[in-house]
């Protein structure tokens, strides 16, 4: 499909009550409301196409936004495609969906998401902590650095409560990832789990809530799901 296809179909696919809902969570124009589904079902008619998916990202539309992390090739990527890609996500479905997932399937996964981390603006910092769940979640544990993890952990512990909104979410969701696909870690991520106990986050104008981390990852023990890793980032 060309840009001009696929745009012509997130368009006839859009409905306003769609885009209502995302408004709620922080999307803004341009964006036509496709819901998720639809963006699959381009996915698998796409498949992988690299010109394609910096094309949409391009647009700035939030629909297309998402889609491009979909179909992108992140092994073709450059790090100064993804430093364009974080700076311009301007809300948390692109930065720490869209970006996080592509970057932490390319070459420089680890190295951005430690930078990125540290960055002043809330939403690239909440993509530093998403990419590196990310990675956590799609690479065998002998290539990850464990002791790296022990210390972003830590690091939780002691940051995530002066932390911006989104970052705090993120921080967040880094412990249960550690706790669902390090199974080593387990009892450390447990441990900060507990230690951070309920995070508040802002999630806006929805009924959406934070996961109290020590609450979900007994749910995750008790289904069986620790240490299973994902065969890739995207979902």
């Amino acid at each position: 499909m060309t840009l001009d296809e696929v745009m012509a179909d997130l368009k006839a696919n859009g409905s306003e009550q769609t885009k209502k809902v995302l408004i709620r969570h922080g999307a803004r124009e341009p964006f036509f409301g496709v819901k998720v589904e639809h963006l699959k079902k381009l996915q698998k008619k796409i498949k992988k196409d690299y010109e394609l998916s910096l094309a949409l990202y391009d647009t700035g539309n939030s629909d297309a936004m998402y889609l491009a992390a979909l179909i992108a090739d992140p092994m073709k990527m450059s790090k100064a495609q993804l430093q364009k890609w974080v700076k311009a996500a301007y809300w948390h479905y692109i930065s720490c969906f869209s970006v996080a997932w592509t970057a932490s399937e390319s070459r420089f996964g680890r190295e951005l998401a430690l930078e990125w981390m540290n960055n002043k603006k809330e939403q690239i910092s909440a993509a530093g902590w998403a990419t590196y769940s990310s990675l956590i979640a799609i690479k065998p544990d002998d290539e990850l650095d464990l002791d790296e993890i022990v210390k972003l952990l830590d690091r939780v512990a002691k940051e995530i409560g002066k932390a911006p909104n989104r970052t705090k979410y993120s921080m967040n969701g880094f412990v249960i990832a550690v706790a669902c696909y390090v199974r080593s870690l387990l009892a450390k991520a447990k441990a900060v789990a507990k230690q951070i106990g309920t995070v508040e986050v802002d999630m806006g104008e929805t009924e959406c809530k934070v996961p109290e981390a020590s609450s979900y990852i007994a749910k995750l023990e008790a289904g069986g799901r620790i240490g299973k890793k994902r065969k890739s980032a995207a979902c």
